[in-house]
């Protein structure tokens, strides 16, 4: 008897649904008095079970699952004695599960006013935002590791003054989460979220004395908690009753005047520097966040994100403010328009304001602060 061998033609397609896939198997190989095999389709089958598929009453296809390559072990059946009986083996390589999802937005936003001979009188004036948001995710079986980071800077050019910056900010937000069982949406989860701005900033029109720079200040949080992972929506909150926030006032000058909470400089009574002002700051509490991103409308999509947080060891109950909203309004695949509001509330932030007029700064306490950006322009996903 001629055992005939299984080149030929092979064609397969893995689609991965938790631990199931489905293969199509075409074979085209000649055995004696036929012309080809038939073609066959194996649907959903445990990617743990080894398989063994019935082509014709004149042989079978008997593949097992060896680590990313899939077996295909050909052969003929002896209808006499009903044996089986090997005759080649064909490795091909299986298709690799992709475990991570991405997403990458950039765009600029532009807005601008110009007059010529305009009898009402006006400035002209153009301000650009520029922003992109970067997100991985992985999820395998009962791991889920989400990460985003966001860039945003804007300027400000009016006729008649100093060019201006409008925004600036960078974030970087990244949680690793466990979940017991593959039914559960609550994950056991470490956070850890970092934010600075990236050049200095001033009380206008005074460009001589920076307010802020790079790291001054910078605000980080690590803690462990849990997390709940909606299992159809884009949502998602995080609470974590062991949070440590540390602030960051690395210049020197703005830690010696007690910026952003940080311990001040102990001066003599002639305002000599005795001790330098410390440059971290660090607090133990509890913290709360949510993110959630819906499409509320036909191309309106809204993101609410919000993080709440108290300390333990100094006025516990006094809560951190940090809560933002925006709308995009898709245009189409390019243009979008925005709005958004940002407020903020942190107690340890003192500000300081002229209240004689006389060019001496007075610390008047902690204030709410508010941000709202209203924009249109170009928007690129990749």
């Amino acid at each position: 008897m001629t055992y005939p061998s299984l080149p030929a033609f092979l064609l397969l397609f893995f689609l991965s649904t938790q631990g199931t896939f489905a293969a199509i198997f075409q074979v085209t190989d000649t055995l004696p008095g036929q012309t080809t095999r038939d073609s066959l389709l194996v649907q959903e089958v445990s990617v743990d079970t080894t398989l063994v598929v019935e082509l014709t009453e004149r042989g079978i296809v008997r593949d097992s699952l060896i680590n990313d390559s899939v077996v295909l072990k050909p052969v003929d059946l002896d209808m006499e004695r009903m044996e089986l009986l090997l005759v080649d083996t064909i490795v091909v390589e299986k298709e690799k599960i992709n475990y991570w999802t991405k997403s990458n937005v950039a765009g600029i936003n532009l807005n601008e006013v110009a007059f010529i001979n305009w009898n009402t009188g006006g400035n002209n004036s153009i301000s650009a935002l520029t922003h992109a948001t970067f997100r991985r995710r992985y999820q395998k079986a009962l791991l889920n590791w989400n990460s985003r980071m966001e860039v945003r800077y804007g300027l400000n050019a009016q006729q008649g003054r100093e060019l201006r910056k409008s925004e600036d900010r960078f974030e970087i937000e990244s949680t690793l989460g466990y979940r017991a069982d593959s039914t559960s949406n609550w994950f056991y989860s470490a956070q850890v979220n970092f934010n600075t701005q990236l050049t200095y900033g001033y009380r206008y029109p005074d460009t001589d004395n920076p307010i802020s720079k790079l790291m001054a200040p910078g605000y980080a949080f690590i803690g462990v908690g849990t997390e709940f992972s909606h299992p159809t929506e884009d949502f998602t909150f995080y609470l974590s009753p062991v949070t440590q926030k540390s602030t960051f006032v690395l210049d020197q000058d703005l830690a010696n005047e007690g910026s952003f909470g940080v311990t001040p400089a102990v001066r003599d009574e002639e305002g000599n520097i005795i001790k330098e002002g410390e440059k971290i700051r660090s607090e133990f509490g509890f913290l709360f966040s949510s993110n959630l991103t819906r499409e509320i409308f036909d191309n309106v999509t809204m993101e609410n994100r919000v993080r709440l947080y108290s300390d333990y060891l100094n006025n516990f109950g006094n809560i951190d403010i940090d809560w933002e909203i925006k709308f995009d309004m898709r245009v189409n695949q390019y243009v979008n328009a925005n709005i958004g509001f940002h407020l903020k509330y942190d107690d340890d932030v003192k500000f300081k304001e002229d209240r004689n007029g006389d060019g001496v700064l007075e610390t008047v306490g902690p204030k709410v602060q508010f941000k709202q950006i209203l924009g249109v322009g170009l928007v690129y996903n990749f």
